[in-house]
């Protein structure tokens, strides 16, 4: 499908901009500390929903506008506003915040990469963590400082933080609700690496336009086979990565493996390890 037979829609809490092959997906609400509403998370859920059939979008970067990534939950909006409202209603608010921070995220059809540009408090840990890759500034500011408002991270943001820190960390920030920077989340783990902020969008940019030159059919299963086997046995994992990778060779409109294995032992003009096989 290409992006003109694509409904595309207005959008009020996020934004998006294309360039090249890369969607740059802004939380947009500078005002707020792009905290999420329930307005940002139903556009969020379409959006997602419009680049998935996208043609010119292969790679995708969540970031937040002015100088927060997102300070979590709008607790006003979130709580307050759905206050009196039907347990079916409330059920319905939370369910539209988890369906695009983790569940559509987590095996999104596409690469994603989260940009922490600054604050990066609670709730947004979940996106963060279910994005494939994730950079930050050195100057950013994470905490999950729920212990201070007296209640615990829900919504799956402590169970984002066990997926990619070690127990000690973990329970640390959690129970201590302080702060720390982008340095420290790359020590811990949380994100793939830290630079100064005058450096993240193009360090960013980089890593995006490497993964644009991948076979897109591989890549995607690739990311969606460590995610599934990354908790199986290892007799379960292999004949799920066996199936994984003959579905991936049979789906394959591009026929990598049978072109770089041709161009490795026929034509002798690709190395693996130095760099992908010759695409059309």
């Amino acid at each position: 499908m290409s992006e003109n037979t694509v409904e595309q829609q207005e959008y009020t809490t996020v934004k998006l901009d294309v360039d090249d092959g890369i969607g740059w997906v802004t939380l947009n609400r500078p005002e707020k500390r792009n905290a999420m509403s329930p307005t940002l998370n139903r556009e969020m859920i379409a959006l997602l929903d419009e680049i998935e059939l996208r043609d010119d979008i292969g790679v995708v970067v969540l970031t937040g506008a002015g100088e927060s990534f997102s300070a979590g939950m709008d607790l006003k909006e979130y709580f307050r506003e759905v206050e009196g409202e039907s347990p079916v209603v409330q059920a319905r608010v939370r369910r539209m915040a988890t369906d695009w921070m983790w569940r559509k995220l987590m095996h999104y059809a596409k690469p994603t990469i989260a940009m922490v540009n600054g604050w990066c408090f609670g709730g947004a840990f979940t996106p963060l963590v279910a994005c494939d890759l994730a950079f930050a500034a050195d100057e950013a500011q994470f905490g999950l400082s729920e212990i201070n408002w007296g209640i615990i991270p829900a919504g799956n943001v402590t169970r984002a933080v066990a997926q990619v820190m070690t127990d000690r960390d973990a329970l640390y920030y959690i129970m201590t609700g302080e702060p720390f920077d982008g340095q420290e989340a790359s020590r811990m783990r949380l994100v793939n690496r830290s630079v100064p902020r005058a450096e993240l969008r193009g360090h960013v940019e980089q890593v995006a336009r490497n993964l644009l030159t991948k076979n897109p059919t591989v890549l995607r299963n690739a990311k969606s086979a460590f995610k599934y086997v990354e908790s199986m046995d290892w007799g379960t994992a292999e004949a799920v990565l066996g199936s994984m990778a003959a579905a991936t060779a049979a789906s394959d409109p591009e026929k990598g493996r049978r072109k770089g294995m041709s161009q490795f032992l026929d034509e002798k003009s690709y190395k693996p390890g130095f760099g992908g096989y010759k695409r059309d």
